[in-house]
């Protein structure tokens, strides 16, 4: 399993971008998935640079429904005349996040995509393919990242706190190897491995994504206890951690000291093969 990071926060090379978003394509002895574009059309730019086609991608999938993780999805479907798109039909609900002065602005998808044929709205677990399974409806409590307070739905007559109904995880099983792909760990990375955990019956042997450690609109970290915490957490799971984007830097270093060679960081650039 081959996986590149297409684009992330920051960047291994001058020649390759970086942006606020994520996109990994990976490639299975059965697939190649895009997961998630980004937040404009940087991913495709830096994917001609790293030899990858999208043209010859099976299956994208979209982790939520805010700007970072699918604003490039027009730019997809243009490069890529077949391939579907998973993800909740949440995603393309009115998302918002409070700035300062109480503004309100939009970080959602663009809604004239909606309607695409190629989408496919997928329920709390929608097995995709023998390997593939989808999965949402993380109810978990613990260690909720904070700067989902920011985080909002219109519903029309009003704004309420955004549940992250819109929020699904990628399973890819291959030979003998579990791995978990979150995109930003909205509803918590350590809620989202107990509830792997629970439909499962085992933890994952990798992980990737971000962990949503950074409040991105106010510049703030978790409390470094919490982090701390988390960190511990996941190295009970004894899985490889592999986070990026909405992590943080400064978080992700935290983790480093408690977890040690079981968490990485990927960037713009990064190859992983698994």
């Amino acid at each position: 399993m081959i996986i590149k990071t297409l684009s992330e926060n920051t960047s291994l090379s001058d020649s390759l971008g970086s942006e606020h978003g994520l996109s990994l394509h990976i490639e299975t002895k059965r697939h190649r998935i895009l997961f998630d574009t980004g937040a404009s059309d940087l991913f495709a730019e830096n994917a001609k640079k790293m030899g990858v086609d999208l043209s010859l991608v099976d299956l994208a999938v979209i982790s939520h429904g805010h700007y970072d993780h699918g604003g490039g999805l027009k730019a997809f479907l243009k490069a890529n005349s077949k391939a579907r798109i998973y993800l909740r039909r949440q995603a393309f609900d009115p998302h918002y996040v409070k700035r300062d002065g109480d503004v309100k602005s939009y970080i959602g998808l663009d809604k004239t995509l909606a309607e695409n044929e190629r989408m496919v709205f997928c329920e709390d677990c929608f097995v995709i393919d023998q390997g593939l399974t989808l999965f949402s409806g993380v109810r978990g409590r613990a260690f909720i990242p904070t700067g989902n307070k920011i985080l909002l739905v219109n519903q029309g007559d009003g704004f309420v706190l955004d549940q992250f109904a819109h929020e699904q995880n990628l399973i890819i099983e291959e030979d003998g190897k579990t791995l978990l792909l979150a995109g930003c760990a909205h509803a918590g990375i350590v809620n989202i491995l107990y509830h792997f955990k629970e439909n499962k019956g085992s933890l994952p042997n990798i992980v990737i994504g971000g962990f949503h450690l950074y409040n991105w609109n106010d510049k703030e970290k978790e409390e470094t206890k919490i982090i701390q915490h988390i960190g511990k957490s996941l190295l009970d799971t004894k899985a490889k951690f592999y986070t990026c984007h909405c992590t943080g830097l400064e978080p992700y270093n935290i983790l480093k000291t408690v977890m040690g060679k079981n968490i990485e960081y990927i960037s713009t650039g990064s190859v992983l093969n698994l």
